[in-house]
């Protein structure tokens, strides 16, 4: 008989010795004095006052939570006002607002492939591979933005329907999916397109409208996008947009939006601040582009391997996980906190730092930016 704790103990201290033990550190309001270049405060608004005055507004209006699910009590005027809001400033549709970017993707695609197939990019996030394995749907995992591997699964397919699904800029590598070639592709084949647009809504396009937006496939009802408002718009919550055929499929059977209890009026009332202000303020999403760029240029010139940003995500792939870990902590110890990915989140001989550019960073933030970097090339040529 075996004893699950003596288990789970084991597989902790395996995890160890390779490197890939994590752990929660808090931090204070200021991220512990360090420059911030790990959350996905993309806009710098997570702290803007205008935003924080929206939510509490929110807050004494409607309450601390939204009391019930979507379906039940957890359906405010101020939910309906953000779908309406989010729909018009992608240019989609409809919209539906979920608790989460996570529980978005589990819907849509669950809900969607359910029966058929399912053709996932490789570099997908883990909330798309967990919707692929909970979809009952057929699933071929296609080569990292390989559009002839994803043609032949639809081509070879013998299901009546397929979905095909992709980031729109990869959460790691930070690249842009071919998303004309891939619309074209499941135009050819009878099949949605689902892209999932957290790491672009903000960044990419006009006013920060997205990925598909800038691709000028906005308003193609075969196109179905996910969004988190927990990124650029600096709240918590997540959408599904999509033509009003897929907004209530969901709403019918998309058991994460039935299940699970509305977002909370706080984070609906500073979302809707965001997308006003992106209305206002267009010149933002180019910052947050621009100052990925920058720090793309500055880690080249140092000599450590990144790629060309496609939104705000700049990753500098390292190798080892104990190199990752070693490069942020001393990063962290000289003013800068940065993002570490390791196994699973990344494959293996490639775990790295992830920098992500903020609009509101300056040449200040820079100048100790650069330092932080060249001291992680001078330890790595040192070792």
């Amino acid at each position: 008989m075996s004893r699950p704790l003596d288990r789970l103990r084991a597989a902790s201290a395996d995890r160890e010795a390779a490197g890939l033990r994590r752990a929660l550190r808090p931090r204070t309001p200021d991220h512990d004095g360090l420059i911030d270049l790990a959350s996905n405060d993309y806009l710098g608004l997570s702290r803007d006052d205008r935003l924080v005055k929206a939510a509490v507004r929110a807050t004494e209006e409607w309450g601390t939570g939204s009391t019930g699910s979507r379906l039940v009590t957890g359906s405010t005027w101020l939910h309906a006002e953000l779908e309406d809001r989010l729909a018009a400033f992608a240019g989609a549709p409809r919209a539906l607002v979920f608790s989460s970017g996570y529980l978005a993707n589990l819907a849509a695609v669950t809900a969607l492939a359910r029966g058929g197939l399912v053709v996932s990019d490789a570099g997908n996030h883990a909330s798309i591979v967990d919707a692929c394995r909970l979809s009952r749907a057929r699933v071929v995992v296609t080569p990292h933005r390989d559009v002839a591997a994803v043609e032949a699964a639809l081509r070879e397919r013998a299901e009546e329907h397929a979905v095909v699904v992709t980031d729109a800029v990869f959460s790691v590598d930070g690249d842009l999916a071919p998303l004309s070639a891939l619309h074209a592709a499941a135009v050819r084949h009878g099949a949605l397109l689902l892209v999932d647009e957290a790491h672009s809504l903000g960044v990419v396009g006009e006013s920060g409208r997205g990925a598909v937006y800038a691709a000028g496939l906005a308003r193609d009802a075969r196109i179905v996008r996910t969004v988190t408002l927990s990124k650029s718009l600096a709240s918590q919550g997540g959408a599904v947009l999509g033509a009003p055929e897929v907004v209530e499929t969901l709403i019918d059977t998309g058991r994460s939006f039935i299940f699970d209890t509305g977002l909370a009026p706080a984070c609906v009332g500073a979302a809707l601040q965001a997308v006003e202000i992106l209305e206002e303020q267009p010149e933002l999403p180019e910052r947050a582009s621009s100052m990925a760029r920058t720090l793309a240029a500055v880690a080249r010139e140092l000599g450590l391997e990144t790629a060309d940003p496609a939104a705000a995500v700049v990753p500098i792939v390292l190798g080892r996980p104990g190199d990752a870990v070693s490069a942020a902590t001393l990063c962290a110890e000289l003013g800068v906190r940065v993002g570490c990915f390791r196994p699973p989140s990344v494959p293996h001989g490639r775990s790295s730092l992830r920098l992500t550019a903020r609009a509101n960073l300056g040449s200040d933030d820079l100048a100790v930016i650069r330092r932080a970097l060249t001291a992680v090339v001078e330890r790595k040529v040192g070792m």
